[in-house]
């Protein structure tokens, strides 16, 4: 691929905010080239295809929902406390029905059947959902309460379901994808990017296999995580035996390559406490993007923070339980969203928790898990937990000396729990239950449980202008040529994860890349 003259823009990596950008941009008359280390989609889909929007979107609408931008906002700044600017999270909370729009206008389908129950992820009958903590304490205190988890169309997780129009938008816009490219190291002159060096497998049998296997590594990494390994190990000498070195010119550079939770070696020096999580994402998520961005000077923050994710509702019955640490002490609501669970569990318990529940709740789960209820990936850890995962006893002093934690301790936290007329943690009163029956059963939920593994991906990443998400020096001035976006940038979802809130912060920080090239060559 030889070209002499430069294009306006190139896109590092075609996930949810490397489309957008290239979508933004190609739209209002850039010249656009997308890299991506395999054919695009990244993390976005094999998500969930969530998207957190409110403030009176359309399909908020359509649900008979009242929302305010206000209300949004309230609720945010509770959650992402100062990561960003006041006037950059009202901007997301203000555009944010218009961020819909712009979305269904591209192709995304969104639904307005709204789900009746609080879950961490709603069953194929509803698309509108409770995805955040609105509900509970403090947090309804601060803004009144509404669902904004809107779920793109389709069964199961619909991440493809998500990004697939918005490809088909970026072709028809003119956008070129050059596949199975591995972006090597920014080229940089006088202080300002001026393009890209990139290694490409030139299409044919041997690009089709580096594809192939790594979307069987994907398939098999919640499962077999060695093997994804070794695909993943496959993959990779291949495309270094046989791609070439290609140089890009480019007037912009924008770094959407992900986060690093793929990088190991950087999770543990970042975050040591995390390490021991199960990576969630693709194998482009190893902080490549964010690295060419540091070679350049360009600035990181929050590097420490990592989501991790202990989803146990559904079933309802296993927030009705209590969490405890390794000392049998109860130490959080659990009702709250996963990703505070996950976060209590590793900084409060220290990485080790129990779900103890009594044979009246084990009960209500095998009823609360039929056909059609929930999802395969949320009824099978239930059940697989329930059979083989469980330490079981009937009484609590018994359970206790099998977990090798304090039977006092653990038996005050039942018996507190039990007698509170109102919990002292703030969990509503329908997702608390009597412990009472034995016998008693103990789920591990610790961050190195077999059984019940704890995804983790990264949220800090590289400091950019909230304005244009040009990348910052550490002394705040910008780096000519060079933006960022999603979760290699500092943006709204690097301090705090609630479910949509990182596809919502791709879209909004993609797109702006397109906006501020657009106003800088006018």
């Amino acid at each position: 691929m030889t070209r002499s003259q430069p294009y306006d823009l190139i896109v590092v990596g075609m996930g949810a905010a490397g489309v957008c950008a290239a979508i933004e941009a190609a739209e209002r008359g850039l010249d656009v080239l997308v890299v991506d280390r395999f054919a695009g989609g990244g993390a976005t889909a094999i998500s969930g295809g969530v998207v957190y929007a409110g403030g009176g979107t359309s399909i908020q609408h359509e649900a008979g929902i009242g929302d305010s931008p206000e209300a949004m906002f309230q609720y945010l700044k509770l959650e992402t406390q100062g990561i960003v600017s006041d006037d950059t999270l009202r901007r997301f909370c203000e555009t944010s029905p218009e961020m819909i729009e712009w979305l269904r206008q591209h192709g995304v389908p969104f639904e307005a059947s709204l789900c009746p129950d609080k879950t961490s992820y709603p069953s194929n009958d509803y698309y509108l959902y409770y995805s955040g903590n609105e509900s509970f304490s403090p947090f309804k205190e601060a803004a009144r309460p509404a669902p904004r988890g809107h779920r793109a169309v389709g069964k199961g997780l619909p991440g493809a379901n998500f990004f697939n129009p918005l490809r088909s938008a970026a072709q028809a816009a003119g956008v070129t994808l050059l596949a199975n490219t591995r972006a090597e190291h920014l080229i940089d002159d006088d202080d300002a990017v001026t393009g890209l060096a990139v290694r490409h497998l030139k299409p044919g049998l041997i690009a089709s296999l580096h594809l192939a296997l790594e979307r069987w590594a994907i398939s098999l990494n919640p499962y077999a995580p060695r093997w994804a390994r070794r695909l993943r190990r496959l993959g990779d000498r291949l495309h270094r035996r046989f791609a070439r070195d290609l140089e890009l010119k480019a007037d912009a550079v924008a770094l959407t390559s992900g986060g690093f939770i793929y990088n190991r070696k950087r999770v543990r020096s970042e975050a040591p406490n995390y390490r021991r999580g199960m990576p969630l994402g693709t194998v482009g998520c190893d902080g490549s993007g964010i690295a060419m961005g540091e070679a350049v000077g360009g600035q990181t923050r929050a590097m420490n923070r990592i989501s991790a994710w202990r989803f146990i509702n559904p079933p309802l019955s296993f927030a009705q339980g209590i969490l405890v640490d390794a000392q049998g002490k109860r130490f959080v609501n659990e009702a709250l969203y996963g990703a505070a669970l996950g976060e209590a569990i590793v900084e409060q318990a220290q990485g080790q928790a129990y779900l103890i529940l009594d044979d009246q709740l084990v009960q209500s789960t095998r009823a609360q898990l039929g056909r059609g209820k929930t999802h395969w990936f949320q009824t099978a850890p239930a059940l697989l937990n329930l059979w083989f995962g469980a330490r079981k006893a009937q009484s609590l002093n018994d359970l206790a000396a099998q977990l090798k934690i304090d039977p006092e301790t653990l038996s005050s936290s039942v018996k507190a729990y039990n007698e509170s007329g109102s919990d002292p943690m703030g969990k509503p009163d329908e997702f608390c239950a009597q412990l009472t029956q034995g016998p008693f059963r103990a789920i591990d939920c610790s961050i190195t449980s077999k059984w019940f593994p704890l995804p983790t991906l990264t949220l800090g990443g590289l400091v950019v202008d909230e304005a244009s998400g040009q990348v910052l020096r550490d002394d705040n001035t910008p780096i000519q040529g060079l933006y960022a976006a999603g979760r290699a940038a500092l943006g709204v979802c690097s301090r705090q994860y609630v479910s949509g809130l990182s596809i919502a912060d791709c879209v909004f920080s993609g797109r702006r890349i397109g906006q501020a090239l657009t106003k800088s060559k006018e």
